[in-house]
Formats: structure tokens, C-alpha cells, sequence
């Protein structure tokens, strides 16, 4: 289709998204990028964050956990460890999470892994941010 861009979206467990979109909003570790048909070919490492496909007026948006994002003359693939649809975020068990890092945070003791809890706290932020727009 003219001035769309193919997009997939995979994790381990499932090919979340595949079709035809009109742009994609993600987080990459130098910020904040948008897609549209036609871009420069790159390869982008994603940052944990929220990603916006948009499409024919509308958006819809997932949790994205890290991976990476290839774009091509093709399309534009996006390899995922983990991501999740805003409908499928577990809003209580993301706050038992964020509320459980914290706790580890504040609490200094040489058997706490600091960049673990670090990275558990982020996810569980970037899910609430997500599941609170529900």
C-alpha cells in the first residue's frame, strides 16, 4: 500500500503484530523515534517503553521491554523480549512489583542486586504508565 509501512512485532512466545501501518512511535536508547514509510534504513537498539503503532487515525500501544528494531526497504521488524498490549497489563501486579523494587531500592544490603531491582522498578513503571490509559 503507498505511504504505509509493514510492521511485525515478535517476542519468544508469539508474533504480537503484523500488517500495514501508517507510523511507529518507540523508545529507543537515544530517545524517543518515529517510522514512517520511507525511512532511512537502520537498526535501532529499544529501551523499555511505551510503543505507539498508528494507523488510520487510531493508535494502539504495547509495553515494549527492551530488544531491538530493524527498518528496511522492506518494512520494519521489532524483536522483543517482552511486550504487552495495553489491555493485557496486569495494573495490581505491576504495582506489587513497583512496590517490591522500591522496597529493595531503599533497603542497602550487599545481597541485594541493585541493577535487577533497578530494572524490575522500570518495567513496572513503564507497565502503569501503559495500563492506566486504559
Amino acid at each position: 500500500m503507498a505511504n504505509k509501512l509493514s510492521l511485525k512485532i515478535i517476542t519468544p512466545t508469539r508474533n504480537m503484530f503484523e500488517g500495514e501501518v501508517d507510523m511507529v512511535v518507540m523508545r529507543t536508547k537515544s530517545g524517543d523515534v518515529g517510522i514512517l514509510h520511507g525511512h532511512q534504513p537502520m537498526v535501532t537498539i529499544l529501551d523499555y517503553g511505551v510503543l505507539t503503532i498508528k494507523n488510520d487515525g487510531e493508535d494502539k500501544q504495547a509495553a515494549v521491554l527492551g530488544g531491538f528494531a530493524e527498518i528496511s526497504s522492506e518494512g520494519m521488524s521489532v524483536l522483543t523480549d517482552a511486550a504487552e498490549w495495553s489491555n493485557e497489563i496486569d495494573v495490581v501486579r505491576a504495582e506489587q512489583a513497583k512496590e517490591r523494587a522500591e522496597a529493595r531500592l531503599k533497603t542497602v544490603q550487599a545481597n541485594i542486586d541493585v541493577q535487577r531491582a533497578e530494572l524490575s522498578l522500570k518495567r513496572a513503571l513503564v507497565r502503569l504508565s501503559l495500563g492506566g490509559r486504559k
